[in-house]
């Protein structure tokens, strides 16, 4: 016997998880996959499309080719591309015959529009990363520290019913007062719970998520709209007659009063914002997505907690409509399960507890690593 209950001795001292020390703060994610993928798409694909046409646009010279008359010169023709560029006026004639004019100017800001989107699409990262961030690890950190301190607390508490239960001399006495305990709440450790049900009467971290993937899907409707407004209106009209008898030529009589004018980058502008508005369009169901994880709870993380004694926040007290700050805090758990020491070591517990024939007799990780350190043999059976 003291060869068993000195290898539970050990096995349960080794069950003990170490201090993690300063190093836990920096290692935290506050953003979700889902989202940090999205900021990385709806941020990063308009930049690499614009600096793809700022390196067109340089590396080819001008944007415009121009059909001057013969007689003009060198000099005389490129004045005419530079006016026909500055101007992007089309100059036409309705059904009945009426002068109309039509401004091209959207496709010489278009490269600077993608940038103006890209700013959009940032703002919501900011929004949650300075109202909502700083709050929410102060919440993580608090979290994952009391449910790693409850794992700890829950083994020495092993360890001291251990030594407790090898010098009582009666051990029916030993179990019936360790089942009073248990229908007292002796075991419990409320500081955790009460924390996470006022985080379930809180909505603030709610209210900013929300907030964030509205605005996002907000402007990716409308950077959707905007692209095709200009393939409605522009982007089917690569070629354009400009007027280039103004100013010091207005009154020269062998300039003709209009001339065909290409635009060279046209093609490119269409490719880029085809494959902007393809991606944002499929992009919306996975805002839907994130913002549709909060209308369901996250149970599974917590209902391995439960294997802890009298932490029964799960059964007990998650009933109620999942729009608060326990949903939002529940689901960064889950993306920092890394950083929960605990769950690894309670996740196999409860495998092995599932693979126990006597289920009855081990219900919470109290009772189990009472069965590690070799008590059940004096465990009356019921």
């Amino acid at each position: 016997m003291s060869l068993s209950h000195t290898a539970a001795e050990y096995m349960l001292s080794d069950a003990l998880l170490p201090d993690p020390g300063s190093s836990r703060a920096k290692g935290l994610r506050l953003e979700l996959p889902s989202d940090r993928l999205l900021k990385f798409v709806t941020v990063g694909l308009p930049l690499c499309l614009v600096s793809l046409a700022f390196a067109r646009e340089f590396s080819a010279g001008s944007q415009i080719s121009c059909f001057s008359p013969t007689n003009f010169t060198g000099k005389q023709s490129a004045y005419a591309d530079t006016a026909c560029w500055d101007s992007l006026i089309h100059h036409g004639f309705d059904a009945e015959g009426r002068a109309v004019t039509k401004s091209l100017w959207a496709l010489k800001v278009f490269p600077y529009s993608l940038l103006v989107v890209a700013v959009l699409m940032y703002l919501p990262y900011l929004l949650w990363r300075y109202t909502a961030a700083p709050a929410l690890q102060s919440d993580l950190l608090f979290i994952i520290d009391e449910l790693d301190k409850s794992y700890n607390r829950s083994v020495r508490l092993v360890q001291h019913m251990r030594k407790v239960q090898l010098a009582s001399a009666e051990p029916e006495q030993f179990w019936e007062e360790y089942e009073r305990a248990r229908r007292e709440r002796y075991f419990e450790f409320p500081l955790l719970e009460r924390y996470l049900t006022c985080k379930q009467h809180a909505h603030a971290l709610t209210f900013i998520y929300i907030l964030r993937n509205l605005l996002l899907l907000l402007f990716l409707a409308a950077t959707c709209l905007y692209l095709v407004f200009l393939h409605l209106n522009i982007f089917f009209q690569d070629e354009f007659s400009c007027s280039i008898k103004t100013g010091l030529l207005q009154a020269e009589p062998h300039i003709p009063q209009l001339i065909p004018c290409k635009l060279v980058f046209f093609s490119i502008f269409q490719l880029i914002s085809l494959s902007v508005g393809s991606v944002y369009i499929l992009l919306i169901p996975v805002v839907i997505y994130n913002a549709l994880q909060l209308c369901q709870w996250d149970k599974g993380l917590l209902s391995v907690y439960e294997m802890l004694p009298a932490f029964d926040l799960l059964s007990r007290r998650m009933l109620t409509c999942p729009l608060n700050d326990l949903n939002v805090i529940l689901l960064f758990l889950r993306a920092n399960i890394s950083e929960l020491t605990s769950f690894g070591r309670l996740n196999a517990v409860s495998a092995l507890r599932e693979a126990t024939a006597n289920k009855e007799d081990i219900d919470t990780v109290i009772d189990f690593m009472t069965l590690l350190a070799g008590l059940e043999t004096t465990k009356p059976k019921h």
